[in-house]
């Protein structure tokens, strides 16, 4: 088994050597990764999230419309955003979509209600009660029936063609398509589109297109034939059964939405998938998305950029299916590529989309919901020192239900400092901590652990840490002069001095205001006291910087942990 994975890997050429990575704690039991990959074809960046079996209460796996409707785009970010008073949430593009009006291409099941019809070429993506992610193929079989026989409902919030028919709900919008000649019933009341059972409601009225669906009702529309016998059968006062059926039933599966093509069935990838896609999608490098799930349950979420050459090229279909079995994947589907491709955090982008106007809209998105108590990120140290930079530490948790929380703060000592404590509504709660004792001094140097526990009306338990070190090591940095002329024979002269309260291995650094290393000014170890380095104004091969705005970055590490401050400067150029 392992050469056949072997072989298969080569073959598609993606057997790669990964760089060095850092695996990232967005949420209790939720890891992001980023990952570079070398291949033949070009370098790959992956970005995976990791998270719980979506079972037992404080974990969720679910689509997200955009704008909270069918029609129309909208940014994963932003769907994120609206979707945090409810959950903390990551995630990743949904399904494909029409660019005209933003619709799903695929089949939507949200809390158990039927919102677009399945695509039955294409597999429907979802998660049932049990936990299991579940990829297949579903079709729809819809009926109507008023005053004479069963007639069929072909689409659910899809325009239809001719002699065809569409039960539009709440849904798609605040009004159905203003189509010529078309034939509609209002149905008011009317109940959610649960599939599998009958759904029965009274014709209020009759109109022809561009009808206004009532909030708890729905809108049967039909054109050509089908529209004829509409308005003859479910005229006003008229009793109207609806039935949508699924085969397979999903009855079991309360949400989903449309992906594909299928990329692992039983921990074998699939070459052929054998779904509605053209050649260019399968067999071209794009950037990619996909969600699948392990043997132990936990589910994968993975975005791969592309389109750029020299950082990401992107992957074929079956390439990308080798990437989720690498990645532990037993199940596993494709969602929309290209220039779609996103994953986000918290509102905040982590993926590198391929569009040149950065992230794309679009019509759904998947997110792993978190219903637990959540710790923002900390600062990684802070230095209580009076120099004016990093004296307080900024604590935070949150909650989306009403909990009885406990929240403490622990140090070197050993000692549990109660921060917070008693019943709490849903909201983000903040702290900021001095590391300052009531009477004098500050607080014991070292590691210190922010920890919130809490329990919901439903008595679920959850619990969110976050660790950062108090660290005096250095502090009272400067950068001088704040503006350094750089000349070009002779230079510049830019003096970085710091304090250290104990010896410890430094790093000096000029950095670009976005991060980029341009020079290490001193690499070494130095005792306590004073230190004044200096730095010429050359990159490393001794010609001067251009003219800008940069950062003198120190880092000192020791027994205590790891401390670092930055300075920021400009340079002219004469």
């Amino acid at each position: 088994m392992l050469r056949k994975t072997l072989i298969s890997c080569l073959l598609a050429g993606v057997f790669v050597s990964p760089a060095a990575a850092s695996q990232q704690l967005l949420m209790p039991g939720v890891t992001y990764e980023r990952k570079l990959q070398f291949t033949r074809f070009g370098p790959q960046a992956l970005h995976v999230l990791m998270a719980p079996k979506p079972a037992g209460g404080l974990y969720g796996v679910k689509p997200v419309l955009s704008n909270g409707a069918v029609l129309g785009t909208e940014r994963v970010t932003a769907m994120q955003r609206r979707a945090e008073a409810s959950a903390t949430v990551a995630g990743v593009n949904g399904d494909l979509f029409t660019w005209a009006d933003g619709i799903p291409s695929g089949g939507l099941i949200q809390d158990g209600v039927l919102r677009t019809t399945p695509h039955p070429r294409r597999s429907l993506v979802g998660v049932d009660t049990s936990g299991a992610l579940r990829v297949e193929k579903v079709a729809m079989l819809g009926t109507w029936q008023g005053s004479g026989p069963r007639r069929p409902v072909h689409l659910i919030n899809r325009q239809a063609g001719p002699n065809a028919t569409t039960l539009y709900t709440p849904a798609y919008g605040p009004t159905t398509p203003a189509n010529t000649g078309a034939v509609e019933a209002v149905l008011s009341p009317f109940p959610s589109a649960t599939p599998n059972t009958d759904l029965v409601g009274f014709v209020s009225e009759n109109r022809r297109g561009g009808t206004p669906i009532p909030p708890g009702g729905a809108v049967l529309a039909s054109r050509g034939t089908q529209g004829q016998r509409l308005g003859i059968e479910a005229a006003a006062t008229q009793l109207v059964t609806v039935r949508l059926v699924l085969r397979p039933e999903w009855r079991d599966v309360p949400e989903a939405l449309g992906g594909g093509p299928e990329l692992i069935r039983a921990g074998k990838p699939i070459f052929r998938p054998l779904e509605e896609f053209s050649t260019y999608q399968l067999s071209r490098r794009h950037p990619r998305t996909a969600v699948g799930q392990r043997a132990d349950g936990r589910i994968i979420m993975l975005v791969v950029d592309g389109r750029r050459p020299g950082y990401s090229a992107g992957l074929t279909h079956f390439e990308l299916a080798q990437t989720m079995l690498r990645l532990g994947a037993v199940t596993a589907s494709a969602l929309d590529a290209g220039g779609s491709s996103a994953m986000a955090f918290d509102g905040k982008l982590l993926s590198r989309p391929s569009d040149s106007g950065g992230e794309r809209a679009v019509s759904e998105s998947l997110l792993v919901m978190y219903y637990g108590v959540y710790a923002p990120d900390t600062e990684p140290s802070f230095s209580p020192n009076g120099d004016g930079a990093g004296e307080k530490q900024s604590l935070a948790y949150k909650l989306v239900k009403p909990s009885t929380v406990t929240a403490t703060l622990s140090g070197p000592d050993g000692v549990a400092r109660t921060m917070d404590s008693g019943s709490r509504r849903p909201g983000l709660y903040t702290f900021a901590w001095t590391g300052r004792r009531s009477g004098n001094g500050t607080e014991p140097e070292g590691r210190w652990r922010w920890e919130i526990t809490a329990v919901d009306a439903e008595g679920r338990r959850s619990t969110a840490d976050r660790s950062f070190q108090l660290n005096n090591t250095l502090g009272f940095l400067s950068a001088r002069p704040a503006r350094v002329v750089v000349r070009k024979k002779r230079g510049g002269r830019l003096l970085i001095g710091f304090a250290l309260t104990r010896p410890a291995r430094i790093s000096v650094t000029i950095r670009s205001k976005t991060g980029q290393l341009l020079r290490v000014v001193r690499n070494a170890n130095a005792p306590a006291g004073k230190v004044v380095v200096i730095w010429d104004g050359r990159y490393p091969n001794k010609k001067p910087v251009y003219a800008g705005t940069y950062v003198a970055n120190v880092v000192a590490t020791n027994s205590v942990g790891r401390a670092e401050l930055a300075r920021s400067f400009r340079v002219v150029r004469r």
